[in-house]
């Protein structure tokens, strides 16, 4: 089936040619990603993320090349963009490990902020925290301070300090969505 008929019956929602698309084109694209991703589970996720781009860019194909060119030119962005958010990752995250803890469920493929764009919101984040969250998040994630130390400190229970923690964990990330 050539590229136009391809792209027609695509935009009709013909299962049929979804489907030997896929069948034509996944294979192709995992061995490509493979070869450039260490991981199978990242290749995967890759490839779906291509695919997904590819059928929400469809409307903007102007057959200017062929269906597969455009294909694995997305692939090819997408696996920047894989290298880019795990650079990005490492370099804040080895400033201030401890806050990998708390930041990488938020950090999504999607997310493609650079590292001062990172750190310029964990600080906002803290900054805006209440002053008994931010002490015990200091205490815990930056200086390193076991949960019983913190309660000694802060003259509370054991309990307390981890409820407190938990707390600062769940406002963290509240903020952290929300800014």
């Amino acid at each position: 089936m050539d590229d136009t008929t391809l792209i027609k019956r695509l935009f009709a929602h013909d299962r049929k040619s979804v489907s030997a698309f896929y069948h034509e084109y996944a294979p192709q694209l995992h061995r490509f990603i493979l070869g450039r991703v260490a991981f199978s589970q990242d290749a995967e996720e890759i490839l779906q993320d291509t695919l997904f781009a590819f059928l929400e860019g469809l409307r903007d194909f102007q057959g200017k090349s062929s269906i597969r060119t455009y294909l694995f030119s997305i692939c090819q962005h997408k696996i920047i963009d894989y290298y880019r958010r795990k650079k990005i990752k490492h370099l804040v995250f080895s400033q201030v490990p401890q806050l990998e803890m708390l930041v990488s469920p938020l950090m999504g493929p999607e997310a493609s902020l650079d590292e001062k764009l990172v750190k310029e919101k964990i600080q906002k984040v803290l900054s805006r925290i209440a002053p008994v969250y931010r002490q015990v998040l200091v205490l815990k994630y930056l200086e390193q301070v076991p949960v019983e130390e913190i309660a000694q400190k802060l003259s509370i229970s054991f309990k307390s300090a981890e409820s407190r923690l938990f707390r600062a964990r769940k406002n963290f990330v509240e903020l952290f969505l929300s800014i």
